[in-house]
This record gives structure tokens, C-alpha cells and sequence, in this order.
């Protein structure tokens, strides 16, 4: 499990990112690249780190689920998630 301050950080700048998102777009289009550079780094689509919903561990993560490998793993065994079997030949 990830630290919650780390995941916490995350969570605040996909607010930041989602406030800014239309300014940003406006003064790339313009070309304003000096104002670009004033807005807040975090502002930046970029910076967001793509983390497990469950446990905010960030390696692994499968974008279809947006879960870690891990537990998309173990809720296939479990039988949590719909559609999917386990292969065997």
C-alpha cells in the first residue's frame, strides 16, 4: 500500500490539472509560451501519476481497470471481475 500522503499529493494535482486545463489549452493555442511558464508546474497533464484505485501503488498499473497488476491478479481468481477466466491448457 502506498503512503497516504503520497496518494494525497496525486489527488491535488488532478485538481490543479482540472482547474487549469482550459487555461493552459487557451495560451498553447496563442503561443503565450512566457505565460505558460507562470501557471503552476503541477498544472501539467503530464505530472499525473497513473495509481491503483485500491491501493495507490504505482508500477504495474493496467489503464483498462485502473487497477495493479496485483490485485487485478487476485480479483480474477476471486472471480471479482466479469468475463475473465483464468487460461489452462
Amino acid at each position: 500500500m502506498a503512503k497516504l500522503s503520497i496518494v494525497a499529493r496525486d489527488k491535488k494535482k488532478e485538481r490543479l490539472v482540472a482547474r487549469y486545463k482550459a487555461k493552459r489549452q487557451a495560451l498553447k493555442e496563442a503561443g503565450e509560451w512566457g505565460k505558460l511558464d507562470q501557471l503552476p508546474r503541477s498544472s501539467s497533464a503530464v505530472r499525473i501519476r497513473n495509481r491503483c484505485k485500491l491501493t495507490g501503488r504505482p508500477r504495474g498499473y493496467m489503464s483498462k481497470f485502473g487497477i495493479c497488476r496485483n490485485q487485478f491478479r487476485q480479483m480474477a481468481l476471486d472471480g471479482k471481475i466479469p468475463g475473465l477466466t483464468k487460461a489452462s491448457w
